[in-house]
C-alpha cells in the first residue's frame, strides 16, 4: 500500500516529450496514469488509459494504486 506521505517524496519531473517516450516504450497497464483534473476537464479530453482521480480525492484513491508500478500524474 502506498502511503499518502510517500506521494510527496521528491521525484524526477518529466516534460511531455519524455512522458510520451516513456508511454510509447511501455505497455498500457505497466504504469499508473492519473489525471488529477476535474471531471468536466477529463470528459472533454484525457489520455487513453488514464484514471480520473480529482486532486481533492487523491488521498482516498492512493490505496488503489499498484505501488510496484511507476506512477504518472498529470
Amino acid at each position: 500500500m502506498v502511503s499518502f506521505k510517500k506521494l510527496f517524496t521528491p521525484v524526477a519531473s518529466m516534460d511531455s516529450d519524455r512522458i510520451k517516450t516513456f508511454m510509447d516504450k511501455h505497455a498500457e497497464g505497466t504504469y499508473n496514469l492519473l489525471d488529477v483534473r476535474q471531471p468536466g476537464e477529463y470528459e472533454q479530453e484525457h489520455l487513453p488509459g488514464s484514471k480520473l482521480v480529482p486532486l481533492p480525492d487523491l488521498d482516498r484513491a492512493v490505496s488503489e494504486l499498484d505501488p510496484e508500478k511507476p506512477t504518472i500524474v498529470y
